[in-house]
């Protein structure tokens, strides 16, 4: 038996018009076949982890998500996500829009779904000259660079931009954001590749610890998997965020389309 935790509305904002990813881009998402610049999938993330957290704070520490984006979003659509919590601790989520579309699905824990912690990656150097992603540079198991980075939780700029009302991000020692923190799993793509537009799939996320500011976030990866599917090419990579050297924060396999099918070309 479930029950459904306070339904949350809010207006969908294309949090990435500027950024290196052009699918965000209203004319070059439309060669895809899109009707606009997309939300980014780590926004719609955002949005559907707002009725765990406000139920279950403590997911933001031990809790999971396999998140799938299957409908795009656009600037200001409303959103209604809908989440429904199950007696096993699991939790069944989605983002919809005005008209029903279901535009993103997620099932949650509020326990991380492995007890036992995996080993740490190795750090390794972001390369000198990214290269443009191919069947032959995207090799399974093949480490990515590093990425490092100081988390900055005082920015009430990022808040503002996602809608964010939730008191728990505003307070005086507020955690790190989930959006913020799956930023991490595209950055190491976009550092690590020279990327054109690109669009994110899925995440699934295991929260180990909570992340705070002026952590320094070390975000290590390897490539997991490779595959085409619709004309698409896609890339699966294996991400793990490590707070100041010494605690494991967040791991995700992260799914993206490196290259999507234009609108022009045949699925084959």
């Amino acid at each position: 038996m479930s029950h459904s935790l306070p339904l949350y509305r809010v207006r969908a904002r294309n949090t990435a018009p500027d950024s290196e990813n052009k699918i965000h881009d209203d004319r070059v998402a439309a060669e895809y076949g899109f009707r606009g610049g997309l939300v980014p999938g780590v926004t719609v993330y955002g949005y559907m982890t707002v009725p765990i957290v406000e139920s279950e704070p403590a997911w933001l520490e031990r809790g999971s998500m396999h998140v799938k984006f299957l409908e795009p979003v656009y600037d200001g659509e409303e959103i209604a996500v809908r989440a429904d919590a199950n007696e096993d601790g699991s939790i069944d989520v989605t983002a919809e829009r005005e008209d029903g579309a279901v535009c993103a699905q997620g099932h949650g824990s509020t326990e991380t779904r492995s007890a036992r912690a995996p080993g740490w990656f190795a750090e390794h150097p972001l390369p000198d000259r990214r290269p443009i992603p191919s069947p032959d540079n995207l090799i399974v198991q093949a480490p990515l660079g590093t990425v490092v980075e100081k988390l900055n939780l005082f920015d009430s700029s990022f808040l503002d931009l996602r809608n964010e009302r939730l008191p728990i991000y505003h307070g005086s020692n507020p955690p790190a954001h989930p959006t913020k923190l799956l930023q991490f799993s595209n950055e190491i793509l976009v550092r690590n590749f020279q990327l054109g537009p690109w669009i994110h799939v899925a995440s699934e996320i295991n929260n180990w610890s909570v992340a705070w500011h002026d952590d320094a976030i070390s975000a290590r990866g390897l490539i997991h998997d490779r595959f085409e599917r619709k004309g698409h090419q896609f890339v699966v990579v294996d991400v793990m965020l490590i707070a100041n050297a010494e605690r494991l924060v967040q791991t995700v396999r992260h799914t993206a389309i490196y290259r999507p099918r234009t609108s022009n070309e045949k699925p084959a």
